[in-house]
């Protein structure tokens, strides 16, 4: 069973790596806060497209990460490279795949989804450029998934400090136009990121060089296309996914929905989007935790351990999310004025920060004990668990966004009933199900 202190030594080094990461998104929202709306709502709509598509590749990563994990609590660590270096190559197939997919068929999508002429533009551009990050992001979701199973998580700090700096820059040089470059605006920021990417590719594989021990993890040969092994990722990593697709799409309806409240509402959404995002870090990082520890419990045959685990881990994520909250509720316009000096913006803004306070509260439970479920291997439950969710959850946008056309922080409330249902379904399969006895 592990001690609190144990959880917290896997979960920090994944929540200051998440927290670099976000400052990829943070400042690009930044950044085009001060370009204008048009470039705000287009950042927003083609971002949001691109982690779609990404979110398949994301998904079948967390299933390897399981996978990993399992062979890494069973002691069975030279299993451990083929599962990597698999996936590695399945990934690389399916990024040329998916960028083709979307260079050919995103415009005619987006123009069925998008209204204003002006944003929808925008967001083409903005993703013509963007897509080709999907060479390396595909890849690094593998490193990822191999240093949380392995319960390695520190790199993941230092790689994301080195994509979030490299971004930074490059947003700064590429929108305004700084250090000799162009003033490219929207164009700049897409290709920043498919930059900084880049560079987080080439610090994993650097690293991994310099600090693993390729004997021990079965890295020392690059074995052939084993379609078995693959099979076997895929038969857990398929449903999630699915469900990480679908998660992500349901948040582009949303955004489709406010979107044609108008461009202020977009504005406003892009930006409580992106403090509820980073506010939601320490929930993700347990979450991730979560889903290792469980999988590596099993491994090591602590199935008994499980609900005790996910329930220490769940108190310490709500706790740190009370604290975030009561500082979103005291300060929010402090928060706000980070994206935007526009006193006007500002106001408008506080109501749906407000509604992303109650949501991020039960979101910190939530959250733990769905990753829970998945870190058994039981995917396809936590497919099943989702979707049932995420139908009630898109019935109401459609209702609240599309028919009622309600303000944006009633908009938000939708996160509050996701989390909710979330939150229930977990907690009554992990008490009735069956789920003790799954093998991997």
């Amino acid at each position: 069973m592990y001690t609190n202190k144990e959880i917290w030594n896997v979960s920090y080094p994944i929540f200051l790596g998440l927290l670099a990461q976000n400052i990829i998104n943070v400042t690009d929202t930044v950044f085009l806060g001060r370009v204008g709306e048009v470039e705000l709502g287009a950042s927003a709509m083609g971002g949001l497209f691109y982690i779609c598509v990404f979110t398949i590749a994301f998904g079948f990563s967390t299933g390897s990460q399981i996978m990993i994990a399992r062979r890494n609590g069973e002691g069975r660590f030279r299993d451990v490279g083929p599962v990597m270096m698999q996936g590695c190559a399945f990934l690389l197939i399916l990024a040329v795949g998916l960028f083709g997919l979307t260079h050919a068929a995103a415009p005619s999508l987006i123009r069925l989804l998008i209204s204003s002429d002006a944003i929808f533009d925008a967001t083409k551009e903005f993703l013509n450029w963007r897509i080709f990050g999907f060479f390396f992001a595909f890849v690094n979701v593998m490193f990822r998934a191999l240093y949380i199973g392995i319960t390695r998580t520190k790199v993941l700090t230092l790689n994301a400090i080195v994509m979030a700096m490299v971004n930074v820059v490059l947003d700064y040089a590429l929108i305004f136009g700084h250090f000799g470059l162009p003033a490219l605006g929207l164009k700049g920021a897409a290709i920043a990121s498919v930059i900084a990417e880049a560079s987080s590719l080439v610090f994993f594989l650097l690293y991994t060089w310099a600090r693993i021990d390729f004997r021990k993890y079965g890295l020392n040969h690059w074995p052939r296309f084993d379609f078995t092994l693959l099979g076997r990722i895929l038969s857990i990593s398929c449903f999630t996914m699915v469900q990480y697709f679908l998660a992500m799409a349901t948040w582009f309806v949303f955004f489709v929905a406010v979107e044609r409240l108008g461009q202020r509402q977009l504005a406003i959404a892009n930006i409580v989007r992106s403090i509820y995002v980073v506010m939601l870090i320490p929930v993700q990082s347990l979450s991730t935790t979560a889903n290792s520890l469980v999988s590596n419990l099993i491994g090591a045959g602590g199935v008994s351990h499980v609900m005790q685990l996910m329930g220490r881990i769940a108190r310490m994520s709500f706790i740190i999310m009370v604290v975030c909250v009561a500082v979103l509720v005291v300060f929010p316009q402090a928060m706000l004025s980070v994206y935007t000096n526009e006193e006007a913006l500002l106001i408008e803004s506080v109501p749906s920060l407000y509604v992303i306070g109650g949501a991020m509260l039960i979101a910190s439970v939530a959250n733990i004990y769905f990753n829970g479920i998945s870190g058994t291997g039981n995917t396809q439950a936590a497919l099943i668990l989702e979707t049932v969710t995420l139908v009630i959850y898109t019935s109401y946008i459609f209702w609240i966004g599309y028919i009622v056309k309600a303000p944006v922080s009633v908009c938000f409330s939708t996160e509050v009933i996701y989390y909710a249902l979330l939150l229930i379904c977990s907690v009554i399969y992990l008490k009735k199900a069956k789920w003790q006895n799954k093998k991997i």
